[in-house]
């Protein structure tokens, strides 16, 4: 049985027959084609069935009503609370959603700002809102370093991403390596060479 839920969000819930597209799906109702964005990771659960149940989140603007889809409400649940962070908005939302819901609650409790930094339009000071917001919903078992990196630390973390290391990692390395007492060459390659290890 095809049909929708409208609720004082607008539409709440979707079911019918997927028709993936790039970056959205269409899902057909009673003859009616609703897109709906959602993340990489939803998409690809959707390739090849012939019926999808679809939470959904309806974000209106001025010019334009989008639909947002999550198969799981827990998931719509954190993208919602990802929304009350001042500076996010829909898309970044989602593209943090492409992690798993407990590593996205992990990353909040453990202050790791690596995961969130990671995604497009997502700076350090951005991630640090989110932690920081978030913390009281999901918990924090670490305080979070709100203490810049020194330009010496700064040149070396993105030494190191240019050589295509994941930000995660180098975090952890960064943390292990006395970057005051080196030279930036020397502490590159030692970092290097940490990371190496694991």
């Amino acid at each position: 049985m095809y049909g929708f839920v409208y609720s004082k969000n607008m539409i709440s819930y979707l079911i019918g027959k997927p028709l993936l597209e790039k970056d959205s799906v269409t899902i057909l109702t009673h003859g009616v084609g609703y897109g709906v964005r959602a993340t990489a990771k939803t998409l690809s659960s959707l390739l090849e069935l012939s019926e999808v149940e679809l939470y959904i989140y309806t974000h209106v603007k001025e010019e334009a009503l989008e639909l947002y889809g999550f198969r799981e409400k827990s998931e719509r649940e954190l993208f919602l609370l990802l929304l009350s962070v001042s500076g996010i908005g829909p898309k970044t939302a989602l593209g943090i959603l492409n992690f798993p819901t407990s590593q996205i609650i992990e990353a909040v409790q453990q202050a790791d700002t690596a995961l969130f930094t990671s995604v497009p339009r997502v700076g350090k000071k951005l991630a640090q809102k989110i932690i920081i917001d978030l913390r009281t919903q999901l918990g924090a078992l670490k305080e979070l370093d709100l203490t810049p990196l020194t330009p010496d630390r700064q040149a070396v973390f993105e030494a190191l991403q240019s050589l295509g290391f994941a930000d995660s990692s180098i975090h952890q390395v960064m943390n292990q390596v006395p970057v005051e007492k080196l030279t930036i060459s020397e502490a590159i390659t030692l970092a290097i060479r940490e990371l190496g290890k694991k």
